[in-house]
């Protein structure tokens, strides 16, 4: 199962491609970010850019669910209205490529990712490390945290778990995960 995540931004927008495969193994794809801003000081024309590069993620990759973060409360209405538009733009290269949606907050992604709803970028970014051995450190939290989105799509929606009886059928069916 391919699952594109984003970690939407009108200025820096962080995406992250993985497969999961079976058990819960996942393998990177590819990651990076599109720098809207970089682009263009024109705000709708940096949603023009994002709408554009999702959607040349996706042709390229060809994910089959698309994860993306959640909006959060924040203090200051104009960065809330701009982080809408950009989510919108990143959505609808989605929905237009037909593919199926689901968002997570924040919390719910850092929870999945690291154990710990309340834990820093820096933790997601380990973590995310650690689980797709990635061995360099990403130049941006956006990117990073567009993966942790997307390990979290897989973890609540991947692959049916095995029915366990006891103990001794867990130990039997998942021998990598005990000592």
């Amino acid at each position: 199962m391919i699952i594109l995540g984003i970690d939407p931004g009108s200025v820096l927008c962080g995406y992250g491609v993985i497969n999961m495969q079976g058990n819960n193994k996942f393998t990177l794809i590819e990651y990076g970010v599109i720098h809207a801003k970089k682009s263009t000081p024109d705000f709708f024309l940096r949603l023009k850019e994002i709408y554009n590069k999702t959607d040349a993620i996706i042709k390229r990759t060809q994910p089959d669910y698309v994860s993306v973060e959640s909006m959060f409360y924040s203090k200051n209405v104009q960065s809330l209205m701009k982080l809408s538009h950009a989510r919108a733009a990143a959505i609808l290269a989605s929905t237009m490529n037909n593919k199926e949606i689901s968002e997570y907050s924040p919390k719910e992604v850092k929870k999945s990712v690291t154990g710990r709803g309340a834990a820093s970028k820096e933790q997601v970014s380990f973590m995310v490390r650690k689980i797709l051995n990635i061995p360099e450190t990403p130049e941006f939290f956006d990117a990073t945290d567009a993966l942790a989105v997307a390990v979290c799509h897989g973890l609540k929606f991947g692959q049916p778990k095995q029915k366990v009886s006891g103990w001794s059928d867990y130990v039997k069916n998942n021998p990598d995960k005990v000592l």
